[in-house]
């Protein structure tokens, strides 16, 4: 399961697994040693706290997936930056979002040839839980950055 979990994120670390019903859930940490700010670019190995993150992923042997992120917030080193704290991210995840990019990428291809309830049926059957409201959310943003 740990290379699984590297082909998403080779800074990841898989921790356990669990089956329920039609979800694996899988739980993973980062193995960073240190993380730069996203405000001035410092490099911080100071951890202020963990909590968990969880978003949904492609899924596996017909399986929809939800990934359980031990997130650190981490404390900025640098005495002139505007933030004291920040949380450590990942190219894979936009900030806040409950769906991986390639995830997102997914709903959009299946989305963009059939309406948006024929695409929420398909999805929700076999890739994620997600409703009509998401896949027209994300072919608006979709639109919006190919203008």
């Amino acid at each position: 399961m740990d290379e699984l979990i590297k082909l998403l994120d080779s800074n990841l670390q898989y921790i356990k697994h669990e089956l329920v019903n039609d979800t694996i859930y899988i739980e993973v940490s980062s193995n960073r040693k240190s993380v730069s700010c996203p405000y001035c670019g410092e490099k911080s190995d100071k951890a202020h706290s963990w909590y968990k993150k969880s978003f949904q992923d492609l899924p596996m042997q017909d399986k929809k997936v939800v990934i359980i992120l031990n997130n650190r917030k981490m404390f900025c080193n640098n005495q002139s930056c505007s933030t004291k704290t920040f949380a450590e991210t990942f190219e894979f995840l936009a900030p806040n979002a409950k769906k991986s990019s390639r995830l997102e990428n997914e709903i959009i291809n299946i989305s963009v040839n059939v309406s948006s309830l024929a695409a929420e049926r398909i999805i929700r059957n076999r890739i994620a839980n997600i409703g009509k409201s998401t896949i027209c959310n994300l072919l608006k943003k979709r639109n919006s950055y190919n203008r």
